[in-house]
């Protein structure tokens, strides 16, 4: 092994992962800019991610081969860049090289002007010439000899390429007609033209669990009573908590289904997928109490809490897909390792309940799904349902410990401050909802820790990793975590977490609001790229606008501050009528769409929350799927002051009280679970 390149100095997992190739990698920053300008070499930008499988595949084949690492060093200055941690690099050049090739992916490879401008790319390379496909090596050779022979027709084709990436940060033009249900019909519309019948979930192979996507469905369906939004959530996640997709004996959601049937995942393991995937269910628990749903959302919290949780709180990125250079290789079985853990006629019954075979549906071995009804499966092995479950739970747990001993799949201990935002939301929400202690425990301690070691000068920081905050954080940080602390806020009613909420949020518009137009940028601009990058459309993460704009219309509920909702409304206007033609990309904009048209309740509960008569108030709140509402509860003075929805509201008769209003407009105060139940139209069950 060699000494190791310039990655060395790095935190990254995915970077420190190239430290030792033969290549001469540099980090993002002026000090390869600055090189490349100065002996007039073009740029490869290389941008991926720890878990990335054909990241793995192309480091493999062609970074640490020392041929073609010789002709990256002599003709190029190799960047290398982790996108979790540059998310602005990456959505700038991904833009670029989906406008030149018409798809994207990673690993990213991109070719740039010593300038940054972009003007040839792809994604994967292989190391020898396969059919449509060039060699990394023959990409290379020719890319260097263009830039010597053709520099002038390269610049200029850098210019346009360019033009078209910065074209796409434009401010989109305000709607004139006002926000109105139509669009929020026309998405449901739209999404059921795409919606897989048979196996659920939108469009085809590979599927992708559209968490915000089902989210608004389940929204629209308390909106408007729309029954088929409903199906379309309920047949998606119970077919993706039977397939593959879902990890059967560990919890938790891979990344992908490359087939139709959920069956076949792509292995990765990401934080985020699970954050939003979770609290999808939840809800879903909540409108529908069916037992599936709580199972998955605890599973998969559970699954967080046990592999993807720091010592201090924090949670962890990602987990690999591969593990002993194989793809999946921990997750999968064979038949016969199964016989052999369980004995034959239990692990034949096993067997028969996970539709494993003996010739495998994954290369030899088996992804565990449950394809068959329980009672299908029963009947077909003449068997009782009561000993089918005692076998199943059995034989779970036998190979979750035999599971246990396998090498496994390498994890990016990073924590990002967005992700953990969405991961603080999800515990936050079902501590609540399931009244789950150490849910809220976990959300708490991960609050702690996100505000102190991710605030080490006072200013928010994107990345914690080996007991260093780097990178000042973007947008979608300071919104994702603020989304976070009002969820605890509502979870805990401890005032302090809704003061740390409004203090992010109000950074958030010192620092990305665009004051000329519309919504927000990315960046706070301090770094100059080719262009300021804002994004509009939600993709495996909500976009850092819709985002922002759900979080000023809830902290515009609790505060009365209109300013707050106009900045929201604007977002809306600006994108609206687009996410109704194009719904799986603005799957949680039209949640917030619904959110503004619903007209939200404004609860305010005047009581102290360990009291009973507190809790039967709130349990009458919560126990119903209400997702168009804020909470506040308080009793002493200052929790009253510092959250105005709580400002001049009294107990009656010393009791606790609750006040339901509209635009701070409030129905009569009362203290007692029925009337409350009745003014918020829920059937109380006390």
């Amino acid at each position: 092994m060699n000494k190791g390149n310039r990655l060395i100095h790095e935190t990254s997992p995915y970077l420190l992962q190239h430290a030792h190739n033969p290549v001469d990698w540099y980090p993002w920053g002026e000090e390869a800019f600055e090189k490349a300008k100065a002996e007039d070499k073009p740029i490869l930008l290389s941008i991926g991610y720890s878990a990335c499988h054909w990241c793995h595949v192309m480091a493999h084949e062609s970074f640490e081969d020392k041929s073609i690492a010789q002709l990256m060093n002599d003709d190029f200055v190799s960047i290398k860049v982790d996108r979790e941690e540059r998310p602005d690099v990456d959505a700038i050049y991904m833009r670029a090289v989906m406008a030149m090739t018409g798809r994207g992916g990673w690993p990213l490879t991109a070719f740039l002007t010593p300038e940054g401008k972009p003007f040839f790319g792809g994604t994967y390379y292989p190391p020898e010439d396969r059919p449509g496909l060039p060699s990394f090596r023959r990409v290379l050779i020719s890319v260097a000899q263009s830039y010597r022979e053709r520099k002038d027709s390269i610049l200029t084709s850098a210019e346009d390429i360019s033009a078209h990436v910065v074209l796409q940060d434009a401010v989109p033009a305000v709607a004139d007609s006002e926000l109105n249900s139509a669009t929020l019909d026309q998405a449901v519309r739209n999404l059921s033209h795409g919606f897989d019948a048979t196996y659920g979930g939108f469009g085809t192979p590979p599927k992708f669990p559209q968490a915000m996507t089902l989210d608004f469905l389940l929204r629209e369906y308390y909106r408007s009573g729309n029954t088929h939004a409903l199906r379309m959530v309920e047949r998606t996640v119970e077919k993706m908590a039977r397939g593959g997709v879902y990890d059967q004996l560990g919890g938790g959601f891979h990344r992908y289904a490359v087939d139709q049937r959920w069956l076949i995942p792509h292995f990765e393991k990401m934080l985020y997928d699970n954050a939003l995937l979770s609290r999808v269910c939840v809800r879903a628990y909540q409108a529908t109490r069916r037992p599936l749903y709580r199972r998955i959302t605890e599973e998969t919290l559970d699954y967080v809490l046990r592999e993807m949780t720091s010592p201090e709180g924090g949670f962890y990125s990602t987990q690999d897909a591969d593990s002993e250079g194989e793809e999946g290789k921990f997750f999968v079985w064979t038949f016969d390792e199964i016989e052999s853990l369980l004995g034959a006629e239990e692990g034949n019954l096993f067997n028969a309940y996970y539709a494993v075979t003996k010739e495998g549906n994954f290369e030899g071995s088996n992804v565990l799904s449950i394809p068959r009804d329980p009672d299908v499966v029963a009947h077909l092995a003449e068997v009782s349902m009561d000993r089918l479950e005692d076998v199943v739970a059995r034989g779970r747990q036998r190979l979750f410990e035999a599971r246990e001993q396998r090498t496994r799949p390498g994890r990016d201990e990073k924590v990002i401050t967005s992700w953990n935002g969405l991961m603080l939301a999800s515990f936050a929400e079902a501590a609540r909802i399931l009244d789950r202690e150490d849910y809220r425990e976990a959300a708490v301690r991960n609050a702690d820790f996100i505000l102190r070691a991710l605030r080490p000068d006072g200013r928010l920081h994107r990345i914690h990793k080996d007991g260093q905050a780097k990178a000042t954080a973007y947008l979608e940080d300071y919104a994702f975590l603020s989304d976070g602390l009002l969820a605890l806020y509502e979870a805990t009613f401890d005032v302090s977490w809704f003061l740390e909420a409004r203090t992010l949020a109000d950074a958030m518009l010192s620092l990305f609001k665009d004051n000329t137009g519309p919504g927000f940028y990315d960046t706070d601009g301090a770094e100059v790229l080719i262009t300021r990058p804002r994004s509009w459309e939600d993709g495996a993460v909500p976009a850092g606008n819709s985002m922002a704009a759900d979080l000023l219309l809830r902290l515009a509920g609790l505060t009365g501050e209109i300013a707050y909702q106009n900045i929201a409304v604007d977002i809306l206007r600006a994108m609206g009528a687009t996410a109704g033609q194009h719904p799986t990309a603005f799957g949680h904009l039209l949640s917030v769409l619904n959110f503004y048209l619903s007209s939200p309740e404004e609860i305010a509960i005047v009581g102290d929350p360990t009291a009973d008569d507190t809790r039967e108030l709130l349990k009458v709140v919560y126990s119903h799927y209400r997702p168009s509402k804020v909470v506040a509860l308080g009793l002493e003075d200052g929790e009253r002051t510092i959250v105005p929805l709580l400002m001049g509201r009294d107990q009656l008769e010393g009791r606790a009280t609750a006040y339901v209003c509209r635009h701070f407009t409030c129905q009569r105060p009362v203290n007692s679970p029925s009337e409350l139940a009745a003014q918020m139209g829920v059937q109380w069950e006390g």
